[in-house]
């Protein structure tokens, strides 16, 4: 999400530091698991801004669960521009937290040396079926996360108003959706130059991730067309497959319904002064809970709906899980365990919600955001789903989207583009697996 994780080749040093233990101070912070002299535990917890003040929301919601468990819980701020910074540093120092928040770019590394622990024998039935999305924390063979974030997936965003004046309604598939493109580009003030487009896009990465791109657009059509980043066995990419190329020259295809400057155009800034202004059909951003409120104040004028997603030979587009998970070195794993089971459940999370609205962690917690925005995690919850987490991924998706960068630029074809880049991920999967596979 926002910088380059480490490199895999960092994690011999993570997998010493293990033994090392990196539960003791948290970073430089008392904690671990341990008991202190009045035998209360304290657990540490490292968590990026989750809203305007994290520590603050939180730490009173957390009292109840202190006094029950006999247990302080610590909890760490870390900045989101050194987030992976701090925890590289950390971890291979032999520092780190018992709990820590993450997002699907930094489990590899972790998983692969045994930084975080399996879940899988800490869940039962019972909690499949009370915590909505703890299918999601599930990766490279074992549950590594409970979700904490999800529930806001990129959606194709929709002015209502130029699709009345076309005569369409929201589109269903890739068909619909390019025949409402090509007629919503346009020039509307007679002036000979096109003004009004179909799809507000932005493939330049701006202030945000080089990812971003694939983010927004790129993986919901490789999902939509049946494929996916990785073979099963994560062994091997399969994003140049017959798949992968459908979504990529189909993404092509819609260039000149694209502003001209599409190249130089940041992501956010085409959504907000193409699509927000109202000269486009369509755009795409990460939704919210509280999309309606945030749009009634940024773009006063606009009248939007949106689809979740568009489907092909499927449905499918891009939606965080971001999760907590307990570090390998927490000497309570059981109480870390029964605190992330406390902090996603409906009792914390229902009052969390109220001062910072998100999608309802479990089936007992009511949905308290704008009406508009219910659909996407009730009725539309399997239209999205979080990235496929595999070894490499930042260095594979980066290669990946600068390959993607070059089929736009018209550099390379796109069956070119993503076998070049395919033989770049399978030479460092093939790498990986000589080094971890048992």
């Amino acid at each position: 999400m926002k910088k380059k994780l480490m490199s895999a080749l960092l994690c011999a040093s993570l997998t010493a530091a293990l033994a090392v233990g990196c539960g003791g101070n948290g970073g430089g912070s008392e904690g671990g698991g341990a008991k202190d002299d009045s035998g209360k535990t304290t657990l540490t917890m490292w968590l990026p801004p989750m809203d305007d003040d994290t520590e603050g929301n939180f730490k009173p919601l957390l009292a109840d669960f202190e006094e029950e468990n006999n247990c302080e819980v610590k909890i760490e701020l870390i900045p989101w521009d050194t987030y992976e910074e701090k925890w590289s540093t950390a971890i291979s120092g032999g520092e780190g937290p018992d709990i820590g928040y993450m997002y699907a770019e930094m489990y590899p590394t972790y998983i692969s040396s045994g930084a975080v622990i399996d879940l899988s024998d800490m869940v039962e039935d019972s909690d499949y079926d009370e915590y909505l999305y703890l299918d999601r924390g599930e990766m490279m063979g074992g549950l590594y996360g409970v979700p904490i974030v999800t529930g806001v997936p990129f959606v194709m965003y929709y002015n209502q108003d130029i699709l009345d004046d076309l005569g369409e309604s929201a589109p269903e598939t890739w068909e619909d959706f390019k025949r409402i493109c090509e007629k919503a580009t346009k020039d509307t003030d007679g002036d000979g130059k096109v003004d009004q487009y179909g799809y507000a896009v932005g493939l330049n990465s701006g202030d945000m991730s080089n990812l971003y791109m694939l983010n927004s657009y790129i993986y919901s059509l490789i999902w939509q067309a049946g494929g996916d980043i990785y073979a099963d066995d994560l062994k091997s990419a399969r994003f140049n497959d017959e798949s992968g190329a459908e979504a990529l020259e189909f993404f092509l295809s819609l260039k000149d319904y694209m502003p001209e400057n599409v190249l130089s155009l940041s992501g956010t800034d085409a959504f907000s002064t193409v699509f927000g202004a109202g000269k486009a059909a369509f755009g795409v951003t990460r939704s919210s809970q509280s999309q309606e409120t945030l749009f009634k104040e940024s773009y006063p004028d606009l009248n939007w709906d949106y689809v979740t997603s568009l489907k092909n030979e499927d449905y499918g587009t891009f939606g965080a899980a971001d999760s907590l998970s307990i570090m390998s070195a927490c000497e309570n794993p059981e109480l870390a365990m029964k605190l992330i089971k406390y902090i996603c459940g409906s009792e914390f999370m229902t009052e969390y919600h109220k001062v910072a609205p998100g999608a309802p962690l479990t089936k007992t917690e009511q949905y308290t955001g704008d009406p508009k925005m219910e659909r996407i995690v009730t009725k539309d919850r399997d239209k999205w789903r979080p990235l496929q987490v595999g070894p490499c991924g930042s260095e594979i998706l980066e290669n990946l989207a600068s390959h993607i960068q070059s089929i736009m630029e018209e550099k390379m074809e796109v069956q070119e583009a993503l076998d070049e880049s395919a033989e770049f991920a399978n030479d460092t999967l093939d790498e990986y697996w000589a080094d971890n596979e048992e």
